[in-house]
């Protein structure tokens, strides 16, 4: 008889658990941590504005967490905000779902800083986030939000210097922002970190869905072994998966489930639209439009890649073409990635090509249109793109690149949302009066791929990954035997 095997992260953290694929083993009992907890939560969907008459005091947070929020320009909390926040303060652990823009951090980050004013020894509180930048991103916030406090705030993320980080974390800052790679290693590394943690007191994943869904199953094993049973755990995300489904209902707390909205859903401001063309003129018409975006008011946009290659290729044909743009994706250094960043978050250049490195939480005020240039495989995925703009509300566009081999994606995209996209109009006599130009900008920008020698880093790079995954397998393997036979022998 088959049946669904149990396999958890953690059995010291029953709020983590998976299903694997069927298996005719024994069944194996569930921990007692499981057994004794019956599954269940607390469930709120509640879209709602929040009412005019409440504040941020109304929500039991410390006076100077209040003048905090007025000094930044927070006059009244978000409805994330109002529903999450005194379930925090007394104690819960919270999964906040609510659509990009929506004021998720603050929902996490004042809870937790007034409970760290109130005792303020050792780390206090462990971020893991899924990318870098977003990590940097998180620490400005926390520490514009801690600003009275003289809040220590460590970020601690992979091309970094590894020894600095480890003196950093012996130093024991408050608040630790890590992605979850480099973590591991400077616990399996050092004796000395895992200590660090022992006091700690909230545990938050952001864009929880993407931390759990990617393969980081190792990692967050790695983290949860060092850290107290009693702490609360906050997962916060804008879009919902059957991992992040399953774990809450095995919550060891009555965790409480804010939920925004049901489904996937996009700001009801945003313009959302769709070309259809084909695959060799894609350049063209981004070219095109892109040559448009001062008559139609756009100040800033960002363009979407599927990968690197293409991020790489896209950005030189870009300056090829004379158009200021920076490119983001994790080929480049740590350094190159936070540089591009910056120029296009402080305004010195109007567009940024990236990958879904940067799909994911990374607040730019003045981000007036999004550019699919390759659809998304993933619905989810989609959503947090567009996400980058109208944040909060605004209205601004979206704009999708799609190919006879999108049209699939572009439908399942539709379903999921619940809406058609709307034709972008233009001429195509107009947009390919430039044709010849952009061919011979690619032409050029392919001879600078290859003299750069990036294909051969992509190869090594993929190698290097490759390995990686493998080392990863076997591990997984191993471990698994080591249950089955555990599990054998009682």
């Amino acid at each position: 008889m088959e049946y669904e095997e149990e396999v958890l992260v953690d059995q010291n953290f029953p709020l983590f658990s998976r299903k694997s694929k069927p298996t005719t083993k024994k069944a194996v009992p569930a921990p007692t941590s499981i057994a004794e907890n019956p599954k269940q939560f607390d469930k709120e969907t509640n879209s709602s504005p929040t009412p005019s008459h409440i504040t941020f005091s109304d929500l039991g947070l410390a006076e100077w967490a209040v003048q905090t929020c007025n000094e930044l320009g927070m006059k009244k909390p978000t409805p994330v905000q109002h529903h999450c926040i005194p379930r925090i303060l007394s104690g819960q652990d919270v999964l906040g779902l609510a659509q990009t823009g929506s004021g998720k951090t603050a929902a996490f980050a004042l809870p937790i800083l007034h409970r760290l004013a109130e005792d303020p020894y050792g780390v206090s509180c462990l971020v893991v986030t899924p990318t870098r930048e977003l990590a940097f991103q998180l620490a400005e916030q926390f520490r514009a939000l801690g600003s009275c406090l003289n809040l220590r705030c460590a970020v601690v993320v992979g091309g970094m210097d590894i020894i600095t980080q480890t003196k950093t974390l012996m130093q024991r800052p408050h608040v630790v922002i890590a992605t979850p790679g480099r973590i591991k290693v400077l616990i399996e590394q050092n004796p000395d970190i895992p200590p660090v943690f022992k006091r700690t007191k909230f545990l938050v994943l952001d864009e929880a869905d993407r931390v759990l869904d990617v393969g980081f199953e190792e990692e967050l094993r790695a983290i949860f072994q060092c850290l107290p049973k009693n702490r609360q755990t906050l997962l916060f995300s804008a879009t919902m998966t059957s991992n992040l489904q399953t774990l809450l209902e095995l919550s060891a707390n009555k965790a409480y489930f804010y939920e925004a909205y049901e489904g996937f859903k996009t700001v009801e401001s945003l313009k959302q639209q769709y070309i259809f063309i084909p695959k060799n003129v894609k350049d063209v018409y981004l070219q095109y439009i892109l040559s448009k975006i001062k008559d139609i008011g756009v100040r800033s946009a960002i363009i979407f890649v599927s990968t690197c290659r293409s991020c790489q290729l896209l950005g030189l044909l870009l300056e090829e073409l004379e158009i200021d743009a920076a490119a983001l994706h994790s080929y480049k250094s740590q350094s190159l990635r936070l540089s591009a960043l910056h120029k296009f978050k402080s305004g010195q250049v109007p567009i940024l090509v990236a990958t879904d490195v940067a799909s994911r939480g990374l607040d730019i005020p003045t981000v007036d249109l999004v550019i699919n240039y390759d659809i998304p495989r993933y619905p989810q995925d989609y959503v947090h793109r567009v996400g980058r703009t109208a944040r909060a509300g605004r209205g601004e566009l979206a704009v999708s690149f799609v190919t006879q081999n999108d049209v699939d994606l572009i439908h399942e995209i539709e379903v999921v949302l619940g809406k058609q996209l709307e034709k972008f109009e233009c001429k195509e006599n107009e947009v390919l009066e430039d044709i010849t130009k952009v061919y011979k900008a690619k032409r050029v920008t392919s001879m600078k791929m290859m003299d750069d020698g990036f294909e051969e880093k992509a190869k090594s790079r993929k190698a290097q990954k490759l390995k990686m995954q493998n080392e990863r397998k076997g591990r997984n393997k191993k471990q698994k035997r080591e249950r089955v036979a555990k599990d054998i022998e009682v």
